[in-house]
């Protein structure tokens, strides 16, 4: 769990350094332990389309060391599914699904207690650790997803919200929203779209990236959160070229 009073999230937020992130949905505790053996400088946890439960967000997040910087990508706007994920010991969080500058607001005051929000108290680790609760309003660190036609016209008002900290951009939904592939010239319209509005707002802006090369490029756009490596990916390749070598080897 991060410590409240040296937040690593909101440091780099303030120098501008680009955010590199793993991130986790096959629900695997002992994957995001590899990942960081390997050198992983950040982890998103998915609960939004991940096997994760409560119980396995708990143990995940307690195997991340408190100078790495940890997310969890929630399951909606709600206060309890936002909640949830902070007194677990998220660092921060990524909100799905946001459409207009209203749902923006009411999901930041979410994230914080009052007077700043409306963030319940209580939670094991917020509980426990000293401080907490009057360090959190300034070291919880929240992310607001836009992946919809609607979200897209709303991105300057969205990215304008009072005590948002980043803007990200959901690639694939925003995809489908708008009936066009990924990576298609309308799709890459919207992404530099939302990423204008950001920067208007002096708000940075994050994008899903499925590659780190992918990664490496949309950082050097001007992106400040991309996605060096997701775990389905990772394994699936993995796999893959695992049982393509072999294939091949009993062929020779």
């Amino acid at each position: 769990m991060f410590d409240p009073r040296q937040p690593t999230l909101k440091k780099r937020l303030s120098k501008g350094e680009a955010l590199g992130v793993f991130w986790f949905a096959l629900g695997s505790v002992s994957m995001i332990e590899a990942a960081i053996a390997a050198g992983a400088g950040a982890i998103v946890i998915d609960m939004q389309h991940g096997l994760f439960d409560r119980t396995t967000l708990e143990a995940a997040i307690a195997v991340v060391p408190a100078g790495v910087p940890c997310l969890v990508r929630v399951e909606d706007d709600s206060a309890t599914a936002i909640g949830r994920a902070l007194d677990a010991g998220a660092e921060g969080v990524i909100v799905p699904l946001i459409e207009t500058g209203r749902q923006a607001a009411r999901a930041v005051s979410a994230c914080h207690y009052p007077q700043k929000g409306h963030r319940s108290g209580g939670g094991i680790r917020p509980l426990r650790q000293a401080g907490y609760m009057n360090a959190a309003s300034d070291a919880v660190v929240v992310g607001l997803m836009i992946e919809t036609k609607t979200g897209l016209a709303n991105a300057a008002a969205i990215a304008a919200t009072r005590n948002a900290d980043f803007v990200f951009i959901g690639t694939g939904d925003l995809a489908l929203s708008l009936g066009t592939p990924p990576g298609s010239a309308a799709h890459s319209k919207a992404c530099v779209q939302i990423l204008r509005a950001c920067r208007k707002a002096g708000t940075p802006c994050g994008t899903f990236t499925m590659t780190p090369e992918a990664a490496a490029a949309r950082t050097a756009e001007g992106f400040w959160m991309t996605v060096v490596a997701n775990d389905v990916s990772a394994v699936g390749g993995a796999f893959s070229a695992a049982a393509t070598a072999f294939k091949s080897a009993r062929k020779k």
